[in-house]
């Protein structure tokens, strides 16, 4: 999944678009390597992306990356915030994981 802010888009009328999201997202899946989703993570923030995150299901955590910045990881009971994309939005890391029944 991937994100970009309106300000960046040209208006087209059948075009696509070339540049790099403001924010990508990848959600690990049962056979994905965590290393090699992280590299792809840190490719696209040298490339101008302002935020990577990775959803691990298996872990239930969610890891936020910068540029040049430690990662952050979230797990439930916390809440992802990106003041600087999506001001005001905000999500608890608990809402992303499928729920559970007895």
């Amino acid at each position: 999944m991937s994100f970009v802010r309106a300000d960046r888009l040209k208006k087209t009328k059948r075009d696509f678009v070339e540049l790099v999201p403001d924010l990508m997202v990848e959600v690990k899946s049962k056979s994905d390597r965590i290393k090699t989703l992280e590299e792809k993570i840190q490719l696209f923030l040298q490339l101008g992306s302002v935020v990577g995150i990775l959803i691990d299901p298996d872990k239930l955590t969610v890891t936020v990356y910068r540029l040049n910045q430690a990662p952050v990881v979230l797990e439930n009971g916390d809440t992802l915030t990106l003041p600087d994309l999506l001001p005001g939005w905000e999500m608890a890391i608990s809402e992303l994981w499928p729920p559970e029944f007895e």
